[in-house]
């Protein structure tokens, strides 16, 4: 009797899948080996722990630790050794073979020039160096038999007043491998409306932009980056959720700030593992996105810091198929809204679609066929198969 087509991945096919990441801070994604090699290169002397596996356990305990105080602390190390050029192009360049090695296939990782100006670099210094390391790390995951292409997104931060001279930096490299620009930092108190003229600036030059809204604070954060800044993409979104009303009997009522968003297919840069840590969401099995899934919201599934999280985008998903039961088919639906939510042009993102991402899901989910085969067909004895 055949056995059923099997429906959850395994690890090792998870990891193998084509993945898309829009939501990944590069100065939240070093290797602890590499903070602790730069550290000591600069004379950097304010790690609380110089062996990496000890550091990287203490990234995780800080950003684990509810204390929004050891949580910024951690960023203060890592862009403390990326104040260099040498150091940009490595952090960089390990960035985009750690990304390919996990099976992502295209990535848009976004940094703020302006926390790498304390070695004496100018801002275009600092793109042009991050932009060299992701160029050698395409190379250098090509040479290891693996395919990316990774794009960078400009963040201004969102305390400071730099978002206008920020705008202009990412439209002036828009050729040059910058695809967008961002706002980060904390949401309370900073409203993204504080940025309205490097808003209203994209949008005259015809360029793309992302928000972080929706995250530690609420949807008037939300209808903010999109009623009045015109954001293209929600960093997080997950507050969404306050707008939807589930009922006792399974029934689901969507508020008008959320149809606009599943009506407009407002991408939803969601992560997973960075929300339970802040504190948006208690658990994976509780998180927004399994109801935002079910109601076909435009989700794509990010990983924020990895190395804060400790995770992978290949992780994330790990926690989503276990606590959702997600399929490969699931997989294969996150990977495709991220591509469709990209910032390269429409041709590009098709090409990606088409000859990249579902051909490599066919071939991972045609491969039970195969195992199917040898499973059910015995080795033949000695005299079995000849011929009288």
């Amino acid at each position: 009797m055949q056995n059923p087509k099997p429906g959850v991945p395994t690890r090792e096919q998870i990891r193998r899948a084509p993945k898309v990441l829009l939501h990944d801070h590069l100065d939240g994604g070093l290797r602890p080996g590499t903070v602790v090699d730069i550290a000591r290169e600069t004379g950097y002397d304010g790690l609380p722990e110089t062996d990496p596996d000890k550091l990287g356990t203490w990234f995780r305990a800080a950003a684990d630790s509810g204390s929004l105080e050891r949580y910024l602390e951690t960023f203060a190390h890592t862009c403390a050794v990326m104040q260099t050029r040498d150091a940009l192009i490595r952090v960089a360049a390990e960035c985009a073979e750690d990304l390919a090695a996990d099976g992502v296939v295209y990535a848009e990782v976004r940094y703020a020039p302006e926390q790498h100006l304390e070695g004496g670099l100018t801002l275009e210094e600092v793109v042009e160096a991050v932009n060299t390391g992701f160029r050698d790390g395409e190379r250098r995951a090509r040479e290891n038999g693996d395919r990316i292409r990774v794009g960078a997104l400009l963040t201004a931060m969102r305390h400071a007043a730099r978002s206008q001279e920020i705008a202009e930096l990412a439209n002036s490299y828009r050729d040059s491998g910058v695809v967008g620009f961002d706002i980060a930092g904390a949401e309370a108190g900073y409203p993204p409306t504080r940025h309205l003229d490097a808003f209203d600036y994209l949008k005259r030059e015809n360029n793309h932009f992302t928000i972080h809204a929706g995250e530690a604070f609420g949807l008037p954060s939300i209808w903010q980056a999109l009623q009045w800044c015109g954001a293209d993409r929600l960093g997080h979104g997950v507050r969404i959720i306050d707008d939807i009303e589930a009922g006792p009997g399974g029934q689901v009522s969507l508020g008008r700030l959320a149809s606009y968003v599943r009506d407009k297919r407002v991408p939803l840069e969601m992560c997973p593992t960075s929300n339970l840590q802040t504190g948006a969401a208690s658990s994976y099995a509780e998180h927004p996105i399994g109801l935002l899934r079910r109601l076909y919201f435009r989700v794509t599934v990010n990983t924020d810091n990895r190395l804060m999280s400790g995770t992978s985008l290949s992780r994330e998903f790990e926690h989503l198929v276990e606590a959702f039961g997600y399929t490969l088919d699931d997989m294969q639906w996150f990977t495709v809204n991220a591509m469709k939510s990209a910032f390269i042009p429409f041709d590009e993102r098709l090409a990606m679609i088409n000859e990249v991402i579902k051909p490599g899901y066919a071939e991972l989910k045609a491969e039970w066929l195969f195992d199917q085969a040898t499973a059910e067909r015995p080795l033949a004895s000695g005299s079995a198969g000849s011929e009288g």
